[in-house]
């Protein structure tokens, strides 16, 4: 990627309950603040994206919501690059790339090979106290 994530100058952080409705907000969200970032909803890294982050959000939902009452959603993007985590209280840390080799959720798998196939990344940021993780996404615009 070519810029580093603290070097990108547009920002907004959502902030939802660990419910079903998160997904849909979560998505509405991002393609909002996308429109007024001015990134097209027809760039091809758009609709790939929006897919990522319904992934990760409905992973937390399923999986970390008796841990975590909230998930939160961080955006970053600059000229050339859109970032988003998708943030929750549950301490496990899935190996995202195993889930392309067919031993993680399939969920993941798709997660991994979209970010992949636009020439992204994936990484999972575990919380300094060991009670949560983050899952960064970043891809090129």
């Amino acid at each position: 990627m070519a810029a580093r994530l603290e070097t990108l100058p547009l920002r907004h952080v959502l902030t939802v309950p660990t419910m079903g409705s998160a997904v849909r907000i979560a998505r509405e969200t991002t393609e909002q603040i996308l429109m007024e970032w001015g990134i097209s909803p027809r760039h091809p890294s758009v609709d790939p994206a929006l897919l990522i982050l319904s992934e990760l959000v409905t992973n937390s939902v399923r999986h970390a919501a008796s841990l975590s009452p909230n998930v939160t959603v961080i955006y970053a993007a600059g000229q050339d690059t859109f970032a988003f985590a998708v943030h929750d209280r549950h301490p496990y840390q899935p190996p995202l790339y195993a889930a392309v080799t067919g031993t993680g959720g399939t969920g993941l798998g798709t997660v991994v090979e979209l970010t992949l196939a636009l020439g992204g990344t994936a990484v999972v940021r575990g919380d300094a106290d060991g009670r949560g993780k983050s899952i960064w996404i970043t891809l090129p615009l």
